[in-house]
C-alpha cells in the first residue's frame, strides 16, 4: 500500500497582476535619445475640460521642446544621480527630491481630457478667440509622438491670466518706439515643469498647479466623499437620470471645501424643508418626499440649509446667506452672587 500522505489542495483563482507603473528614468533616457525626432501637437482646454485644437507657427519650432520638454527631462536625469524618489500622490506629501505620481484613472478630468484627444478627435474644434475666448482657457496640452512608439506622452501646463497680454490695451516696443500691439492677445509660456502623463501614469512636478489644473485634491475629496455618504444616510434625495450626489458634489469645488467642516445630522430632512419654506427658497420634493437636486444651484441651497447658512434680520426683515460664521459660547447664566 502506498502511503503518500498527500492531502487535497485547492488552487486559488489567478490574481490579476497589478499594472507596472512607468519607469520615469527609463522614459527620460529614451526620450532624450529621440528628442530630435519627436512630433508635437497642441491642444487648449477650458474650465469644463473641453479641448480645442490649435496650431503653432513654424517660427516657434525652436522654442517648443525647451519650453515644454527639455527641462522636465533634465530634472529627471539629474534626479537619477541624486536619489530622486517616486512616490504615490495619495500616500505622500511633497518633499524635496520626491516626484509624486498617480494613476490617470483616479483623476477623472485628466482621464476624460486625454480620452477625448485620443478617441474623439472628430469632436474637437479648432480654437477661435471670437468663439471661445482665451480668458476661459485653463491649460495647454503638448502631445508628443515618435514614429517608433505608438503611445504618445503629454506635457500639460496651466494657463494663468497673469501671463496673458490683451492686444486691445497693450503696447509693443519695436524699432525703437512703442506702437499698438498687433495681435489679438499674447501668452507668456511658463517655463516651469508642471504635469507629465506617460501611458496610465501622471507625474506631478508642481503639486499646486496639478491640483488647480484638474480640480483634484485627493485628501479633501476623500473627506468630501465621506460626508456625501453621511448625507445619503440622513436625507432622501432625488436626482435626474445619470446624476448622483457624489457626481454633483465633485463638480462643485466650493461645496467640496464647505463639506470639510460640516457636521451632518444636526438638521433633519423635515427641518431643512421647513427652513426652506421660512426662507422662501425653492427646494422641491418628489412624490416620495425626496428632495430634488437638479443641478449645482440646488445642491448649494440644500447644503446651505443643512449647514444653517440662512438668516432673517430681526431689524430689517431681510434674508441673508452667511458666507462664514463663528459659533459663540452658550449664553451665560446669572453671575454668582456673594
Amino acid at each position: 500500500m502506498n502511503n503518500t500522505d498527500e492531502t487535497p489542495t485547492t488552487t486559488d483563482a489567478p490574481k490579476t497582476a497589478e499594472r507596472e507603473t512607468t519607469d520615469i528614468f527609463q522614459w527620460a533616457n529614451l526620450t532624450d535619445a529621440r528628442k530630435n525626432e519627436l512630433d508635437v501637437e497642441f491642444f487648449l482646454f477650458n474650465r469644463n475640460f473641453t479641448p480645442y485644437s490649435t496650431t503653432v507657427g513654424n517660427a516657434l519650432d525652436a522654442q517648443l521642446k525647451p519650453l515644454f520638454l527639455l527641462d522636465m527631462m533634465s530634472q529627471v536625469e539629474l534626479g537619477a544621480g541624486t536619489g530622486l524618489a517616486v512616490r504615490d500622490y495619495e500616500l505622500s506629501e511633497k518633499e524635496d527630491n520626491v516626484l509624486l505620481r498617480t494613476d490617470i484613472e483616479k483623476v477623472r478630468h485628466a482621464d476624460s481630457l486625454i480620452h477625448v484627444i485620443e478617441h474623439e478627435r472628430h469632436d474637437i474644434v479648432e480654437f477661435s478667440e471670437q468663439e471661445h475666448e482665451f480668458k476661459r482657457i485653463k491649460g495647454v496640452v503638448a502631445r508628443f509622438t515618435h514614429k517608433d512608439n505608438p503611445k504618445p506622452f503629454y506635457v500639460i501646463k496651466q494657463v494663468s491670466m497673469g501671463n496673458v497680454i490683451q492686444g486691445a490695451t497693450s503696447w509693443e516696443f519695436k524699432d525703437g518706439k512703442f506702437q499698438a500691439f498687433a495681435s489679438e492677445f499674447g501668452w507668456k509660456v511658463p517655463t516651469d515643469s508642471q504635469v507629465l502623463i506617460v501611458d496610465k501614469d501622471i507625474f506631478i512636478f508642481s503639486q499646486s498647479k496639478f491640483e488647480r489644473l484638474f480640480n483634484y485634491d485627493f485628501k479633501k475629496q476623500m473627506l468630501a466623499d465621506q460626508k456625501v455618504a453621511e448625507i445619503e444616510q440622513h436625507f432622501k434625495l432625488s436626482f435626474p437620470d445619470g446624476l448622483d450626489l457624489q457626481t454633483v458634489v465633485r463638480e462643485r469645488k466650493k461645496i467640496v471645501t464647505k463639506l470639510q467642516k460640516m457636521e451632518i445630522g444636526g438638521v433633519t430632512q423635515e427641518q431643512a424643508l421647513q427652513y426652506a419654506d421660512d426662507m422662501q427658497l425653492e427646494l422641491m420634493t418628489d412624490d416620495a418626499g425626496a428632495i430634488i437636486i437638479m443641478d449645482g444651484n440646488d445642491l448649494d441651497t440644500f447644503v446651505n440649509l443643512i449647514n444653517e447658512d440662512y438668516i432673517t434680520s430681526e431689524i430689517t426683515g431681510k434674508r441673508y446667506e452667511i458666507k462664514s460664521k463663528k459659533l459663540l459660547d452658550e449664553p451665560e447664566g446669572e453671575p454668582p452672587r456673594g
